[in-house]
């Protein structure tokens, strides 16, 4: 006889940040998502600040999100730019309930810093991700100054991602994210 596992609903986001952010409340979108989020009753938001803030690398930040900001099967990580490559390689190896991915990008797009990270050194495990994860939606911009539409499409495609594509809005670096709210909105519904 074997046990069906049941799906549980998400309790928390965590907000993972693109390197160089400094203090992250005072970053980008990071506060205010942060601040309407905590507002759903019996939802929980974590927004902290990462160690090695410049460089990202993933053999700090991956244990960090597991041990420290306790990412596991009733979480939606919310990651942005190095913070969205993060959320995917943790999808490779922990389940979630979701990730959301903001200006994501598959290679070290000739950059040192990048390289450095860890990220990139090797294919990506599409298929886990996916397995790991209830749900994936990607956030875009074709006119991201950073990355290449090509990278984006690629993990939007490679993911099956539920693709959130713009034209204005850059590396997502604006101080408010109200479609983000309503797309956390929606697998809060969904997972009801």
């Amino acid at each position: 006889m074997f046990q069906v596992r049941q799906k549980l609903p998400p309790t928390k986001a965590v907000i993972v940040p693109g390197n160089g952010s400094g203090d992250i409340e005072k970053s980008n979108w990071y506060r205010w998502v942060w601040e309407r989020l905590e507002e759903i009753p019996g939802f929980q938001c974590i927004l902290r600040n990462m160690p090695d803030p410049i460089t990202a690398r993933e053999r700090i930040w991956l244990p960090f999100m597991e041990s420290e900001l306790h990412c596991d099967e009733q979480t939606i990580i919310i990651g942005h730019s190095s913070g969205a490559a993060a959320a995917m390689r943790y999808a490779e190896t922990h389940k979630v309930y979701a990730i959301i991915l903001v200006s994501a990008y598959i290679s070290d797009l000739g950059d040192e810093n990048e390289r450095e990270s860890g990220y990139f050194n090797r294919p990506w495990q599409w298929e886990k991700m996916k397995a790991n994860c209830h749900r994936i939606v990607q956030f875009a911009s074709t006119d991201d100054p950073f990355l290449p539409w090509s990278e984006q499409q690629a993990v939007a495609n490679e993911l099956n991602a539920e693709l959130h594509k713009f034209t204005d809005r850059g590396h997502f670096q604006s101080s408010e994210f109200k479609e983000l709210i309503s797309v956390v909105q929606g697998i809060l519904n969904g997972a009801a």
